[in-house]
């Protein structure tokens, strides 16, 4: 048996490996990611099916047993799923109840009665970040579409002024702010604190979605003039709706988990002491198993029944909500299988070598490895997860805030440059009638803006903190 496979073996590889290790195990991965990249891109594979066989062909390429390979896929798939699989269905949950009741639309009719001119854009990145909070990033364009279609239509503004700003809170959120996939697994990858994680994720987000939005649109509207696309202003959900909740419910229920969970990281930080009934209780209500439940069950009460819905209706809603995210919810398991086969294969003590040997900044390097698979896969969840396992060593021994600084650089480098292989890029360009050239100089730009913007304030903050 090789040294290799002795170490696929290895719960925690230890030993430095040689340099000829180092080289073997180097090519094991690009020959890996390769595999997943030529299944999801050439022959238009399911990301399950190509993050499960790439992950064996990792292990085959690495020369361990295929037996061990099979187990250590198994068990990161179970894990990751045990570990954020249910806070995914109550945000699907949750989002699809402030879908269907009316309630992103009485925020957005709220917000958009009390803005106009110049403010607009600014409103647009506002409704998109509220609304973004609990809703993955395929469903918040599909629900704001609508709007800023007709938002800049009615107002004759320009679709890039409006659609930018949009686009931009909802990317932000998608990448840097849990409950989304991406954030959670990359949590739940590193151990960092997830209350940490949202505030500092939060800091990072105000700035990044400012210039990516509402500054960019500028620029980006002189680069392209597009007209509205009439053809693709779908009807909204609340005009089958003959009353809605009202803007505060629905805003305090958006915002709940948010709130629950920063206040188990204030209590952490003030009271410091596990034996304290006080943090012990906030311990509770502010993990985002709670959080996430308690919006829920308050979302019944607070968007269904307002929106006049029974029982039965309820139950439906829940059930639509969590069919579409049986892929989303293979395809982060596989992610995280996918990061196991890495883990034992000592990918990571590989990586932990050449950050010392090279003097990389953990955070610059796990920015650069989420980068370099976003722009092979097209995928942030799949960059986000495979670039997770890639730098979860580099965590040991890291402060708290650094952990959750190591998660945002993940997220940050996942969001890099949206091009032709990925969805995001396709739903964005037909919804606005856009030629890939004209999305590649807005959407892709910014992405890239949002990309570099947080990498950098990641950074920033890890020299202060």
């Amino acid at each position: 048996m090789t040294r290799l496979s002795v170490e696929m073996l290895a719960a925690d590889p230890v030993e430095p490996i040689t340099s000829a290790g180092h080289a073997r195990l180097g090519i094991a991965v690009l020959a890996g990611i390769a595999v997943i990249v030529l299944l999801i891109t050439v022959f238009k594979l399911h990301a399950f099916l190509a993050l499960t066989i790439g992950s064996l062909a990792l292990g085959a390429f690495a020369g361990a047993p295929l037996d061990k390979a099979i187990t250590s896929f198994s068990t990161g798939l179970g894990s990751t799923v045990a570990g954020v699989g249910v806070l995914i269905a109550l945000g699907a949950i949750l989002g699809r109840l402030l879908a269907d009741s009316g309630g992103a639309d009485q925020i957005v009719d709220t917000i958009l009665a009390k803005a106009g001119g110049r403010a607009m854009p600014w409103a647009m990145v506002l409704i998109a970040s509220v609304i973004g909070l609990p809703l993955f990033f395929e469903v918040g364009i599909v629900l704001l579409i609508p709007v800023v279609l007709m938002v800049a239509r009615r107002g004759n503004y320009s679709l890039m002024r409006i659609g930018i700003p949009a686009l931009a809170g909802l990317s932000v959120m998608h990448g840097l702010i849990p409950p989304h996939p991406g954030p959670l697994v990359a949590i739940d990858a590193v151990k960092a604190d997830l209350g940490v994680t949202l505030a500092l994720g939060v800091l990072v987000a105000v700035p990044t979605v400012i210039i990516a939005g509402p500054l960019f649109s500028k620029v980006a509207a002189r680069w392209v003039d597009a007209p509205v696309p009439a053809r693709m202003v779908p009807p909204r959900a609340s005009e089958e709706l003959e009353r809605r909740p009202g803007f505060g419910a629905t805003l305090a229920t958006v915002l709940l988990p948010v709130v629950l969970m920063l206040s188990k990281a204030l209590v952490d930080v003030v009271v410091d002491d596990p034996a304290r009934m006080v943090q012990r209780v906030f311990d509770v209500i502010g993990s985002p198993l709670t959080a996430l439940l308690a919006a829920v069950v308050a979302g019944i009460f607070t968007l269904g029944r307002p929106a006049g819905f029974g029982k039965e209706r309820i139950s439906g809603i829940v059930e639509k909500g969590l069919a579409p995210i049986a892929g989303i919810l293979l395809i982060v398991g596989a992610g995280g299988g996918f990061k196991q086969t890495l883990i034992d294969c000592g990918v990571g003590r590989m990586v932990l070598d050449i950050s010392e040997d090279w003097s990389i900044p953990a955070l610059l390097l796990a920015w650069l490895i989420a980068v370099a698979i976003r722009l092979a896969t097209g995928s942030a969840t799949v960059a986000t997860v495979s670039a997770a396992g890639l730098v979860a060593p580099l965590a040991a021994g890291m402060s708290t805030t650094h952990t959750a600084l190591l998660v945002l650089a993940i997220g940050a480098g996942s969001l890099f440059l949206s091009h032709v292989n990925d969805a995001g890029f396709w739903l964005v360009k037909e919804y606005f009638g856009l030629s890939v050239g004209q999305n590649l100089k807005t959407w892709s730009v910014m992405e890239c803006i949002i990309s570099v913007v947080a990498g950098g304030l990641v950074l920033l903050l890890s020299l202060v903190l």
